[in-house]
């Protein structure tokens, strides 16, 4: 069997969990098939069982609004994909970006399309913000590929039941097939040059978020309780790449007001390569997920491995992934009516983040139990290669 994988993100071009989704079960597929990952970007990697080439698109000559830029860079990177050969035996696509490709693969070439969801448009309605009118094509071509699939992955039962809602497609066709984490990889490891490289206190505990300034990852509720956190532990927010020009405005003015009440609150704005995160998860005492929506979150999943518990909010996936009272705590989102992912209380949701922030951070018995239950609730049921496996027996029940 060969494989095609079609995918925005790719190293080194990562900034979300759907990247480290393709990069880490490309490498476990290629153990057991025939991989080729096509991919934006300028790679040109080949290995035994494991090829990657990066697409370039320039898109200067664009003279249409620079919000849709992205839309139609996609588009014809999709094309570029299918007008080179493909010889694979079924495509698997990941986010939006890719989805054209995918429709243009099975329908030209005739293979079985596989999508996963690693999150759903009608539910990011704030993608407004980034795209323009362009969001209504994103919504489309999501639509569009996904009733059209072969199959579809749901990365929790949560997506799956978002799926069942927003689409026109066959229970029978969605599969629930969770994401993972590489545990040789993600497991304690204890490096103070990477604290003294960001400015953390060896000497004082912390908290740590590390995300995208996203509306998705709830990151200004997080900001919003630090008032509410205690002034003895360090806050260090790992948090870059804004989504557009206001929320980076946003973010700007809300931490220089936290600042003025917390004395240990670090601002780290650089993407992070996968040793510092190992090292920063292993020597947080408390890795905090505000997300409002989060159709799985890797990164709960990696702060676990690392035996490091975690404080998340209790919306999608994470439901799944982090136990209650056991791997750490879930702190409940009541959201408004009329609008599916703004708290109806924010200031209560905040101040709630901080109280269970505030008990494991004073508990260290607590933070044990909590971090080494959380990388056994790992071992268990979140590894990549067990997905892996799972993803190939699906493979062959299409083909």
């Amino acid at each position: 069997m060969k494989l095609l994988l079609l995918t925005n993100e790719y190293p080194p071009y990562i900034y979300g969990g759907a990247g480290v989704h393709v990069e880490n079960m490309s490498r476990e597929l290629s153990r057991l098939c025939q991989v080729e990952v096509r991919c934006f970007g300028d790679q040109s990697i080949k290995k035994d069982s494991l090829t990657i080439q990066g697409y370039q698109n320039p898109t200067r000559h664009y003279s249409l609004p620079e919000c849709q830029h992205r839309v139609f860079d996609a588009l014809e990177r999709c094309i570029h994909f299918n007008t080179d050969q493909i010889d694979a035996d079924i495509v698997h696509v990941h986010t939006w970006y890719t989805h054209w490709g995918g429709i243009l693969a099975k329908i030209n070439y005739g293979i079985p399309l596989v999508l996963t969801v690693h999150s759903l448009e009608p539910l990011r309605p704030w993608k407004r913000e980034q795209l323009g009118k362009g969001y209504d094509f994103s919504c489309w071509v999501e639509k569009t590929a996904i009733e059209m699939a072969d199959a579809v992955i749901a990365v929790s039962s949560d997506t799956k039941k978002d799926i069942l809602k927003f689409f026109k497609i066959p229970e029978s066709k969605i599969h629930v097939i969770p994401n993972g984490v590489d545990p040789d990889v993600y497991k304690p490891t204890k490096d103070p040059r990477v604290l003294q490289k960001f400015g953390i206190d060896p000497q004082k505990p912390f908290v740590l978020f590390i995300g995208r300034i996203t509306r998705q990852k709830g990151i200004l509720h997080l900001v919003n309780a630090i008032p509410f956190m205690n002034k003895n532990f360090q806050i260090v927010l790992c948090a870059c790449a804004p989504d557009t020009k206001e929320i980076a405005k946003e973010m700007e003015l809300q931490m220089k007001e936290a600042q003025k009440t917390h004395p240990h609150l670090l601002w780290i704005k650089d993407m992070l390569d996968e040793e510092e995160k190992v090292a920063l998860y292993s020597q947080a005492s408390v890795f905090c997920c505000p997300s409002v929506y989060e159709p799985f979150g890797i990164i709960n999943l990696e702060a676990m491995a690392c035996e490091t518990p975690v404080v998340a909010s209790a919306v999608g996936g994470i439901k799944e992934v982090v136990q209650d009272g056991l791997t750490g705590f879930l702190v409940p989102v009541p959201l408004k009516n009329t609008s599916l992912f703004e708290p109806k209380s924010p200031e209560t949701f905040s101040k709630t983040l901080a109280n269970r922030i505030n008990q494991i951070m004073t508990d260290e018995p607590l933070r044990t139990r909590l971090g080494k239950a959380g990388r056994k609730h790992v071992l268990t049921q979140f590894t990549w290669k067990k997905i892996a496996q799972k993803t190939l027996d699906l493979y062959k029940s299409l083909i």
